[in-house]
């Protein structure tokens, strides 16, 4: 009993410090309004408090797995959660948007090191046929706070200064720092390998320089402009560079070899889809309930609360499914829910009762629980050991760019869509808008039931490439 205390403490541990984490990221949104009033500047200015998190934290995720292995995993989580602490505490004392912005870029880096060696721990204190069950419960920190991050940040907003959105986050830091330094266990390191400088170079320039246009995106003119269109070929060039010094590299900073492992490959593409899936949710919804239906935020923050508390139930029913029967019958119903839900949310009127939209979202919540985490955790089981915090920081690194591109695209299908319906069909902007939420939701549950069987194909490769690791494993042992 006290062996499985300590394990599941190790996931009470990660998850206070990675719910924290996110839920201060997505708690800014609905202050950015605020940001702007206060420092005086355009939203553009102001927007680079959300961009500079997501740029610093995709730049830091690649070189995780070797500050892991070379240094020790828990020290290294410990060191990102600090750094966490430190930067949302010096961001409350903010007194311009440069200096704010410098800050949130400390959280974003702290946020690289603690997403992809979350996992990692969990699958080191964990065998593989519990691990589905431990990363479900441990995942319901990033699926719930992105959906009440919003919700609470409002609160705060209203009720308090705009500092108190940083200095929230200082006491369950420090509370996640205490828990996380008593029941994390070292595992052993690697201090013989070297750090892969050009490879750094390459995947921190590529990836930096690709989310640094995609945040800057949100309408067809910025996906125009020089500056990004250079920035993302600049990324595109850097991370073919980076492809080709890893097959040389003695000891690569991303071992690419795993990709060939068709499980890994397929878990990456499925949790790729459901990513854009739940932030284009995540954008579509408040314009749907806001722009068209003329509610309030609240009502707006109350439509995402069922899907995430099913997200997060599910997510745990998911995870002990895959632990008992494979992934092949629980990731491709979580793909199929997850799609049906989506499509179902393209057929909204103007007269539609709100019911529907929450019921909807919620059944998007199933799915979600079913398919992201479950898809994950399959993947990363078919991996060899020695390799998961690198396969770790691998998956966060395509799931931040599945997240930016998700985004940019339902943004700028909405705006593009809407004008032109609005200015050539003659609709009133609320149909308009309404009309091309419609068509965002189907293209996206249509993208979704496409990966069916992708998800299907993973639980046939999962199995098969487990029975290889444990083969492998009982000839070292005979």
């Amino acid at each position: 009993m006290n062996r499985l205390s300590g394990k599941w403490m190790v996931v009470v541990s990660l998850l206070f410090g990675t719910f924290t984490m996110i839920l201060n990221n997505s708690m800014l949104n609905p202050a950015i309004p605020l940001f702007m009033e206060v420092f005086e500047v355009d939203a553009v200015a102001a927007g680079w408090i959300i961009t500079i998190f997501m740029v610093s934290m995709g730049m830091t995720m690649p070189v995780t797995g070797y500050l892991g292995d070379k240094f020790g995993k828990k020290k290294v989580y410990l060191m990102g959660l600090s750094l966490f602490v430190l930067g949302s505490l010096l961001g409350s004392f903010s007194w311009t948007l440069e200096v704010l912005i410098f800050f949130r870029a400390i959280q974003g880096i702290a946020g690289g090191i603690m997403m992809p060696l979350s996992m990692a721990l969990i699958f080191e204190a964990f065998p593989r046929k519990e691990r589905g069950m431990a990363t479900g419960v441990w995942g319901v920190a990033a699926m719930m706070a992105p959906t009440i991050g919003p919700t609470l940040g409002g609160v705060i907003v209203e009720m308090a200064t705009w500092h108190f959105l940083f200095l929230v986050n200082v006491p369950f830091g420090l509370l996640a720092l205490v828990v996380a330094t008593m029941y994390l266990k070292e595992v052993p390191t690697n201090p013989g390998i070297r750090f892969d400088r050009w490879g750094f170079l390459f995947v921190t320039l590529g990836v930096g320089a690709i989310l640094f246009a995609l945040g800057n995106t949100s309408s067809l003119e910025h996906l125009q402009d020089p500056l990004n269109v250079t920035l993302i070929l600049l990324g595109l060039v850097s991370i073919y560079f980076f492809v080709r010094v890893e097959k040389r590299a003695e000891f690569p900073l991303l071992d690419l070899s795993i990709l060939r492992i068709k499980a890994y490959s397929l878990s990456i593409w499925v949790t790729g889809v459901t990513s854009v899936g739940l932030f284009a949710g995540i954008f579509l919804i408040p314009l749907l309930i806001q722009q068209v239906y003329g509610l309030s935020a609240i009502i707006t923050g109350l439509v995402f609360l069922p899907a995430a508390l099913l997200s997060g139930i599910f997510m745990s029913i998911g995870g002990r499914i895959l632990d008992r029967r494979g992934a092949t019958g629980i990731v491709t119903s979580g793909v199929l829910i997850l799609g049906g839900g989506t499509i179902a949310l393209a057929f909204m009127s103007m007269e539609t009762a709100l019911f529907w939209i929450f019921f909807w979202m919620a059944v998007r919540g199933v799915g979600m629980g079913f398919s992201s985490i479950p898809a994950t955790t399959a993947g990363m089981n078919a991996i060899p050991e020695k390799v998961v915090s690198r396969g770790s920081a691998m998956n966060n690194v395509f799931r931040q760019m599945s997240n930016a591109l998700g985004i940019v695209f339902v943004s700028i299908y909405f705006e593009v869509r809407r004008s032109q319906l609005f200015a050539e069909n003659g609709f009133s902007i609320e149909e308009a808008s309404l009309q091309a939420i419609n068509e965002g939701f189907l293209i996206i549950g249509i993208l979704t039931l496409l990966t069916v069987p992708a998800a299907f194909m993973l639980g046939k490769k999962s199995k098969e490439a487990e029975m290889e690791i444990e083969k492998e494993e009982e000839r070292k042992k005979a």
